[in-house]
């Protein structure tokens, strides 16, 4: 039994599915949106019926073999009477003249003119169709900052970058302004390119600078960092008060320290004074692994930091080989390189080499690909790494930071603070991200 296959695909669709490895061969039309009657394979495909009868010719759906319901009947008609079957893989089912008529068809023809819709939109660089995200609104062919719902947005983004606490922005924005959203919602304001003035489609392709941007780049490269180091951590400790949570294990039982706190009996009312401790939480050991005060490990911790800190970065630095190149250096040569290539398309539109709808689709890619390379740029450690360790291995610059402000910087260069014992002795040993 000779088998074929005809599809009509838009042109950025995902690749071949599997069952096209069974067939003989596959006539594919790419989709143009002005053109939708352009169809050259297809005309093949009849006309090789004609000289090479095939038992049976595979669709997606009936929907692909024409724009209407009368056009479809007429190649259903002229495949069948070249002596082959119209199958069609979604149902399995043989074409007749009841399946035709039936409602199936139409939304068939109507899901097709939403992707060819929805292509076009993609290719123009537009907004795709749908409710408009939350802060903005649509207008001027774009998305346009509301001034109403946006202002929510940035006090949430504001919150979350000051403490570093996604449901500490959610209470906060409930709190004083009334807006109440989920954790998974507050998560995507945050991550969403969107808010960062760029479109996402449907494909996963990302265009950038389409639109204001309530989310500025440097904000968004914060937001990146503070998600991506609080993500190994337990979810109470990513905002929690004191800036060792989280970051403290005792080595002897593997067990996490956290802080407790105490108040002295009989204390006169008024003089009370509470003290802190790290205590490691379900220790198995008995005797219990002892707790340690929480400002002495805070100064052992910070003279620590001021020792290995700058060794490290040493250490990273030289070995980087002498003469090469940044680490951004290459992704900023291929930005620069797939921009020029945009600046060139409408000189080679002009030329006839590229014709509209082929132009449309190449800048399409284009600045997808841009996108994907500023992303990777963005996640690139700071260029100006050696004079930052050495502004950050000074005691004094640790003591004078406020505890949410000191938490910010320790996870910022530490991933983990290893409490080492040994009889009444302990000591500190950090694990850094270098």
């Amino acid at each position: 039994m000779r088998t074929v296959a005809y599809r009509y695909r838009d042109a950025i669709a995902p690749a071949s599915p599997g069952w096209l490895e069974a067939v003989e061969r596959v006539y594919t039309d790419v989709a143009l949106p002005t053109e939708p009657g352009y169809r050259p394979e297809r005309d093949r495909l009849l006309a090789d019926l004609q000289t090479h009868p095939a038992d049976r010719v595979l669709v997606d759906t009936l929907a692909t073999l024409g724009n209407d319901p009368e056009e479809i009947c007429s190649w259903v008609a002229a495949i069948e009477a070249a002596g082959a079957e119209v199958v069609t893989v979604e149902s399995g089912a043989i074409a007749s003249e009841g399946l035709l008529q039936g409602a199936n068809l139409s939304v068939q023809q109507r899901r097709l003119r939403l992707r060819e819709g929805h292509a076009r939109r993609r290719l123009q660089a537009l907004p795709p169709p749908g409710k408009p995200p939350y802060g903005y609104r649509r207008g001027q062919g774009r998305y346009l900052i509301d001034r109403a719902t946006a202002p929510v947005v940035t006090a949430f983004v504001n919150e979350f970058l000051l403490y570093g606490s996604l449901r500490g922005a959610v209470r906060f924005i409930e709190g004083k302004l009334g807006k109440r959203i989920s954790v998974s919602t507050g998560r995507r304001w945050l991550t969403h390119p969107v808010y960062r003035g760029d479109l996402k489609y449907q494909d996963g392709q990302v265009l950038r600078d389409t639109h204001a941007a309530i989310i500025s780049r440097e904000e968004a490269a914060q937001i990146d960092r503070l998600l991506r180091r609080n993500r190994p951590l337990p979810p109470r400790t990513a905002a929690a008060p004191r800036s060792l949570a989280g970051l403290v294990i005792c080595q002897a039982c593997r067990q996490p320290l956290t802080i407790s706190k105490t108040t002295p009996k009989n204390t006169p009312r008024g003089q009370a004074k509470t003290y802190l401790y790290l205590r490691p939480s379900g220790c198995p050991k008995t005797p219990r692994c002892p707790a340690l005060p929480y400002d002495e490990a805070l100064n052992r911790i910070v003279a620590q930091i001021c020792r290995e800190l700058p060794q490290a970065v040493a250490q990273f630095t030289a070995s980087i080989p002498p003469g090469a190149p940044a680490p951004g250096t290459g992704l900023q040569g291929e930005i620069a390189a797939k921009e020029a290539a945009i600046a060139q398309l409408p000189a080679l539109e002009e030329s006839g080499l590229l014709d509209a709808e082929t132009l449309a689709l190449r800048r399409y890619k284009l600045r997808g690909e841009i996108s994907m390379l500023h992303q990777q740029l963005a996640q690139l450690p700071p260029v100006n790494l050696q004079e930052l360790s050495q502004s950050v291995s000074i005691p004094q610059f640790w003591l004078d930071l406020s505890e949410t402000e000191r938490r910010f910087f320790f996870r910022e260069f530490i991933r983990e603070i290893q409490i080492l014992r040994q009889e009444n002795d302990w000591w500190v040993e950090l694990v850094l991200v270098f």
